[in-house]
C-alpha cells in the first residue's frame, strides 16, 4: 500500500511561501500536496496540477482548501491537520503566515503553534528547531520579555523537558538524549545573586527530570549552552530569544520549526513572508527544503 503523502501549506498567499514551496518540491521529489491558494501557486509552477483530494501521486500537486469565510492560509491549515489526523497525510509542513495581517482579519491566535494545539486538542505543545549545529526547545513562546518570569513555573520547565526527550527517543530514535537547560537570568543567576528563578524553578525541574530517566544538565548560562554544539543533544531555553538568535546566527535559512507534543508531525520554514521579496528570484528555499527532508525522517520513524 503506498505511503500517504507529506501535506505542505504554502502560507500567506502574498508572501514567499508559495515560491519557496514550489523549488523546494521541485528539488526534493517528494510526494507531497500543496494545499493552499491554487492561483498564488500557479504564478510560480504554471504546470501544477490541481486535484480534489490527498492521495499518494506523482508530479506537481495542489488541493484548494474547503470554502469558508477564513483566510485560505488559516483554512488550509485546519485541512492539513485534519488530514494528517485520519491518516490520509503523513506529516504537515507549513510556509510561513504573516500574524498581523491575520490578526487584523479575526484571527486570535499568537501564531502557527498555539493554532495547531487548538486543532490537536493539546493544551501545551512545545516549539523546537533544529539546524546545522543545535536543536533548541523554547519553554516560553511568544510572550513579552517582562513576562517570561512569571511565566515559568516548574512544572512547566518539566513538561519542557519530557516533551523533548519523548521526541527525541521517539522521533529521531536517540536512545538516551541529552538536555542542556540554560537559566533564565545572566551567569545563571550566579547564585541566586542575580535572580532565584534558577533556584526556585529551573533546578527542581532538572531534578524531577532526573528522576524519570532524563539525562537533563543545568542550569547552565545561555554563552555556555551555546559554545559547544557537541556538549547536548537539544538545548531547552527559556524564552524565544534566548534559544533562537543563537541558533539562527549559525543556521538561519537552513534550520527548521519542528512542534514537539502534537499527534501529528510538523514543521516549518525558520523565516517570514518576507513580501519584500517576492518575484525577485532571491528568496531561499534552503528552510523549506530542510523542513520537507525532516518531515519525512520524522514521519518514517516507526511508532
Amino acid at each position: 500500500m503506498p505511503r500517504s503523502p507529506l501535506v505542505l501549506t504554502p502560507g500567506d498567499p502574498l508572501g514567499i511561501g508559495p515560491e519557496v514551496a514550489v523549488r523546494a518540491l521541485r528539488a526534493t521529489g517528494v510526494d507531497a500536496i500543496l494545499l493552499g491558494d491554487v492561483d498564488a501557486v500557479r504564478v510560480f509552477a504554471p504546470d501544477v496540477v490541481e486535484v480534489d483530494a490527498i492521495r499518494p501521486g506523482e508530479g506537481l500537486r495542489v488541493l484548494a482548501p474547503r470554502p469558508g469565510d477564513e483566510p485560505v492560509e488559516v483554512r488550509a491549515i485546519r485541512d492539513a491537520v485534519a488530514a494528517c489526523r485520519a491518516g490520509i497525510a503523513s506529516a504537515m509542513v507549513t510556509g510561513p503566515i504573516h500574524k498581523a495581517r491575520l490578526a487584523a482579519r479575526g484571527f486570535h491566535h499568537a501564531g502557527h503553534t498555539e493554532f495547531l494545539a487548538e486543532l490537536c486538542g493539546v493544551q501545551r505543545p512545545v516549539m523546537a528547531f533544529t539546524g546545522g549545529q543545535f536543536r533548541v526547545a523554547l519553554v516560553t513562546v511568544h510572550l513579552p520579555l517582562r513576562a517570561v518570569a512569571d511565566a515559568m513555573t516548574v512544572d512547566l520547565v518539566l513538561h519542557t523537558l519530557v516533551t523533548a526527550d519523548r521526541a527525541l527517543r521517539k522521533q529521531l530514535r536517540l536512545a538516551s538524549p541529552r538536555l542542556l537547560v540554560c537559566g533564565l537570568n545572566p551567569h545563571a543567576g550566579d547564585s541566586g545573586l542575580l535572580g532565584r528563578e534558577e533556584i526556585d524553578v529551573i533546578a527542581p525541574a532538572i531534578a524531577q527530570a532526573r528522576t524519570l530517566g532524563i539525562c537533563a544538565e543545568g542550569p547552565v548560562s545561555a554563552e555556555t549552552a551555546f559554545a559547544d554544539p557537541g556538549a547536548s543533544d537539544m538545548i531547552v531555553a527559556m524564552y524565544h530569544d534566548q534559544g533562537l538568535a543563537p541558533l539562527k546566527r549559525g543556521d538561519f535559512g537552513r534550520s527548521v520549526n519542528w512542534t514537539l507534543g502534537l499527534p501529528i508531525i510538523r514543521t516549518s520554514v525558520d523565516h517570514g513572508t518576507a513580501d519584500g521579496l517576492v518575484g525577485t528570484g532571491k528568496a531561499r528555499a534552503d528552510s523549506m527544503i530542510a523542513a520537507i527532508e525532516l518531515a519525512g525522517r520524522l514521519s518514517a520513524a516507526p511508532s
